[in-house]
């Protein structure tokens, strides 16, 4: 099968997997977009939103329609690095036997994530980004496909511990989550109290998900076009020569290397399911807000006058 035949593939499955998720959460579409963008680009999410707006709902959703083994990591201040990635342990013959942890999935939810302290956060890093967990000097690679979906609370910050850096920019995407409309909140508050239980089908298998991964990186994109997005990530940063006055006044930090890698991956993704055999510069601003907000760190001064990750992202274009 050619690559153009499995975009369009590709485009039908994503209609599919909306089709199946929209029957159990309501809304919340761009948040469902960006979602389905990490997955079909092989990266994770940082799901951010107050209580209630089904952030964990939508992750189980997504991983039944995906058909993947999903498993659930409840982030609390005494969690260790060993609940997370396993443990060895001496068997009957006392010889040394692996316990696999939870990590050892294709979807991990690790709800709440900021609740736990730096090191059993850190315990996700090569996770995330080798694909493998390395116990007692062996390494263990992880079935693919493999994504990290974690979930925020932005409101209540006491007894929370800020995840550094290096972990935010791991995850791929941000995703904020916002207050459903009035008629989607009415819809909300009828559905789920009634004695109706709502179930969904899978749509892919890992092979495909693995094979319109694969087809993604392959799509082309012009040369103007890459140079557009290291040119808007580049913009981020307050010592280079190019970034404007209002990211020199209010950004500590800017975005690196791996965000115009982002860019670049999710905005080809993006047109993809849009029909699109190569993105364009207006892909890479639809995408560019999610990729672009946790990376770059906002100096005292933008936080006294209530300068926002927002405002100074969508000045750069």
């Amino acid at each position: 099968m050619s690559d153009v035949a499995k975009i369009e593939n590709l485009v039908k499955s994503y209609h599919l997997l909306k089709d199946e998720i929209s029957k159990v959460i309501i809304g919340q579409h761009d948040a469902i977009d960006h979602v389905l963008l990490s997955v079909f680009c092989g990266g994770h999410s940082l799901l951010i939103g107050v209580p209630g707006l089904a952030k964990t709902l939508l992750v189980h959703t997504v991983a039944e329609t995906l058909g993947l083994d999903f498993k659930r990591i409840q982030f609390t201040p005494d969690l260790m690095p060993s609940d997370i990635l396993g443990s060895e342990i001496l068997d009957e013959s006392r010889h040394f036997k692996f316990l696999k942890g939870p990590v050892f999935s294709n979807i991990i939810l690790a709800d709440e994530i900021n609740r736990t302290p730096p090191k059993t956060q850190a315990a996700l890093l090569e996770a995330m980004e080798e694909r493998s967990v390395t116990i007692a000097g062996h390494s263990y690679k992880l079935d693919l496909p493999f994504f990290v979906l974690a979930t925020q609370n932005p409101i209540e910050q006491e007894g929370t511990y800020p995840l550094p850096e290096a972990q935010l920019d791991r995850f791929m995407f941000s995703i904020y989550l916002d207050y459903p409309s009035f008629k989607e909140e009415v819809f909300i508050a009828k559905s789920t109290t009634n004695d109706e239980n709502v179930s969904v089908n899978p749509i892919l298998t890992s092979k495909e998900i693995i094979d319109f991964q694969h087809v993604i990186r392959r799509i082309p994109i012009a040369d103007n076009v890459v140079e557009y997005a290291v040119n808007l990530v580049t913009k981020t940063r307050p010592n280079s020569n190019i970034a404007p006055d209002i990211v020199k006044n209010y950004i500590d930090w800017g975005a690196g290397p791996r965000a115009s890698q982002n860019l670049v991956l999710a905005a080809k993704a993006f047109g993809a399911i849009h029909g699109k055999y190569s993105p364009d510069i207006e892909d890479i601003q639809a995408v560019a807000i999610g990729i672009l907000y946790h990376r770059i760190v906002k100096n005292y001064k933008a936080e006294v006058e209530g300068i926002t990750e927002m405002q100074i992202i969508k000045s750069l274009f």
